[in-house]
Formats: C-alpha cells, structure tokens, sequence
C-alpha cells in the first residue's frame, strides 16, 4: 500500500478537549504521509466540543476542504465507517481533576493526575469511560484501530488486558516523546535522529539506551552527566513549548532521580514515587496543576475557538500545531502500511522483560505493523528498578480488580501500596474522602 491508495477516516473520541485542534493542525500537517478522508469529532458533552468544533470547521474548510468534517455526541454516527479512534477523553473533566488532586493534598500526600492517590481516583472514572467507547467502536466499526492515549494508562492498560482482550486497542503516552525531544536539544541532533531503548510501566521508566541512529554513537554518558546537572531543562525546550513553571520544576527535579538511580535515564513521573516528601512541600492544596491549566491552556485554547468562531476565519493562526502528538500519526501510518517503525507503546510483557511478570502491561519499544505492535526483547532489569515496578504494578492490578468486584478491601490496598502514601490510616481517610467526591462516577464500592 502506498499513501496515495487510500484516504483514512478518523474518529477523535474527546472531541472537547484542549489537545484536539492541536491534533487536527498536525494531521492535516501529515497528509502527505497520512491521508485523510474525514475528521469526525465526538463528546458526551455537547456544549464543551461545539466551541472548538465549530472553530475547527472554519479550519477545516480554510485548510483542508477536500477532508470531511463533523462532530456529534452520537456514537453510531462518529464510529460508523471509521479506521481509526484516536482517544484521549477526561472522565469528570477539570473538576474532578482539582478534587484528584487537592483530596490527596489534604492528607500530606502526593496530589497528582496520574500518580498516587489522584492518578488511582482517575483511572476508576477511565475505565467505565474507556469501555464505553471500546464497546462504541467495536459496534459500529470492528475494523477499527483505537489509539488511545488517555490517561492514567496503565491503569486503563490494564483494565482493557482484563475486560476487553481481543479490542483492536493501542495504549500510549507522549510523555517519552517530549523527553526525547529534549534529549535531542542537549545533544544537538534533531529528535529522529536518536535511537532509544526504555523499560518500565507508564510513567514509571527508564531510558537504557541513547544513540545516534547513523553513526550508533552512544549518547548515555553525556546525556546523564548533563542530567545530573540540571534534570532534562534547556532554554530550548522551554522556548519551544512555552513551558508553565511546575513543569520546568518537574523537568530539573530530574537530577535528583539521576543521584538515586545514575545507570539510566528516568521518566521525570518518578519524582512523584521517589521524592514523595518534596512534591508535598511544594504543592500548594489551593492552587493545584489542574488550576493552572485552566488559568492557561484551558482557557487560551477556548478562548482562541471562540476567537476563530467570532472572525469567521482562522487566518491569524489561533490555533497551534500539537507536535507531541505527532506520533499518533506514526502510529497510524504503521499499522496502515505496515511499516514495521519501532516506538514506545504499552503491551503485555509476555517475556519483553525476562525478569518481570508476564501479564504486566508494560512500556517497552516494539515494531508496529499491521497486526499492531511487537514488544521487543529487553532482557533482565536490575533490583532497584524491578522492584519498584513491582510494587506499583500490584497498585494498578488491584484498582482494577477493585472497579471489577467493586471492593473497597481491594481499593484500600491499592492506596495502601503506592509509595505516595505512608500508611493504611491515611489511605482508609484519602480513599473514604475520594468515594465521597467520586459518587456517580465510581462504582459502588462494598
């Protein structure tokens, strides 16, 4: 198959999100290498997606009018017809993202989106959501591939080995992506010319190898001296994305992860489970991340579709290209051509890492192609790391194993477990407080 023989019909489940116009810019940037046929957005919340869609469809029709365009809240009319479902949906929206993280706060823990007490209060709102439009897809397109990088994705990984087995699901994370990236500013070459290896669970990894794709120089000793020094932050990186002040602090954090831990490169999430204490002391439970993506990208996004909407043009570029999420399009063009690309993706292990569990949904690189991705052989991981992920693996499998049974003894323990809470007296206060501010988005726990 060639680009030229076949146009693609895109579904983007989470037609409302921020990240969506930056998603369609840089589609309709690839067309060359992924063409498309149509862009269809879809939401449960009509309100929140009709703002960006009706600014997308000034867009669209500037742009690319030869590429169809709709959005709705009817599954059957956004599944029907399509190749591809790229998710990323927010079960709860922001709201619920402030109580993930302030209730954990309150309690002198971690309060986060993904990690800890919030990441586990998220994920049992995704998994219903998730299923949800597995189930959509599989109705109203059984040769669809869903590429979802919803969050929290291990958890959602998880659940999805669990309950949905045989889905046509790939479940990743540009988090890899953007640190790549800023690997490339330190040592002066261009993203695509760095070769990787990594291990771990979502944001919970490792870079075990950095080399130039060319010449196979190995870039590990000057990448962690550097990192050592100053986390993963370079001015560059933070021109290039007009980064907010918590993450340049996530990103320089990382050097004290390199001090723990100095064989590999660490995924700046780990500050979260190794420095529990600090992110504490440096959180304010008022004012949260989630505050402060409504006070920016929530609202320059909305602001600029409201702007396009306003004009009845997008000429004054309003809305920026999302090039994180480039690598959606390249897994895309993967599966559709069946290029064989090698990228980070969340599988089972089924032996990937030899010393770890087989059924653990585990981030590795793997050789993607038309049957969807290949995991690829990472041999032995050292203690230090093996038990880490050993014990937040169990956290993960026994949130899903809460949400199946509906046992709040299973939720319990999961608290209990993560490194981000001392003890099972905090956990019982963090987990009773979360049933409370869930209500109508967990289940029922017994």
């Amino acid at each position: 198959m060639t680009s030229g023989d076949r146009k693609f019909n895109v579904v983007i489940a989470g037609g409302g999100s921020t990240y969506t116009p930056g998603i369609v810019k840089m589609m309709l940037q690839h067309q060359a290498d992924f063409p498309l046929a149509s862009i269809t957005l879809y939401d449960n919340d009509p309100d929140r997606q009709s703002v960006l869609g009706e600014a997308l469809a000034i867009v669209m029709r500037e742009e690319a009018p030869e590429v169809a365009f709709a959005y709705t809240t009817d599954p059957e009319t956004a599944f029907t017809g399509k190749d591809f479902c790229m998710a990323h949906i927010r079960v709860g929206g922001y709201p619920m993202r402030q109580q993930d993280e302030r209730i954990p706060l309150k309690h002198g823990c971690v309060g986060q989106e993904t990690c800890g007490a919030g990441g586990i209060a998220y994920g049992m709102r995704s998994i219903t959501g998730m299923l949800e439009i597995i189930d959509y897809m599989e109705r109203y397109a059984p040769d669809c591939w869903m590429l979802n990088y919803s969050n929290p994705a291990s958890i959602v990984a998880e659940a999805c080995r669990v309950l949905r087995p045989t889905s046509k699901v790939i479940n990743i994370c540009d988090m890899p992506v953007g640190t790549r990236r800023r690997m490339s500013y330190i040592v002066g070459k261009e993203y695509d010319d760095l070769d990787v290896r990594y291990f771990g669970l979502n944001h919970f990894g490792w870079w075990t190898s950095v080399k130039d794709v060319h010449t196979g120089k190995d870039y590990l000793p000057q990448l962690l001296e550097y990192v050592g020094e100053n986390g993963y932050l370079t001015q560059a990186a933070i021109d290039a994305q007009h980064m907010d002040e918590s993450w340049q602090a996530t990103h320089k954090k990382a050097r004290d992860l390199v001090a723990v831990d100095p064989q590999f490169l660490p995924n700046t999430y780990l500050k979260y489970y190794l420095y529990p204490d600090y992110v504490v002391e440096h959180s304010d439970p008022n004012h949260t991340r989630a505050d402060e993506v409504i006070e920016g990208r929530e609202r320059d996004v909305f602001g600029a579709a409201r702007e396009i909407v306003r004009k009845g043009t997008a000429t004054g570029g309003e809305f920026t290209v999302d090039n994180h999420a480039s690598f959606i399009v390249s897994l895309a063009r993967a599966i559709a051509y069946n290029t064989h690309e090698v990228m980070l993706c969340i599988v089972e292990n089924k032996g990937a890492i030899s010393n770890f569990d087989d059924d653990a949904m585990v981030e590795v690189p793997c050789m993607v192609g038309s049957d969807g991705p290949e995991a690829l052989c990472q041999g032995e991981i050292p203690t230090f790391e093996r038990g880490l992920m050993q014990e937040q693996l169990a956290v993960e499998k026994l949130v899903v194993e809460a949400y199946i049974e509906k046992s709040y003894l299973k939720m319990w323990q999961a608290l209990t477990l993560s490194k981000t809470i001392p003890s099972a007296t905090v956990a019982k206060a963090i987990l009773d407080d979360l049933i409370e501010a869930n209500k109508g988005w967990w289940p029922e726990l017994s």
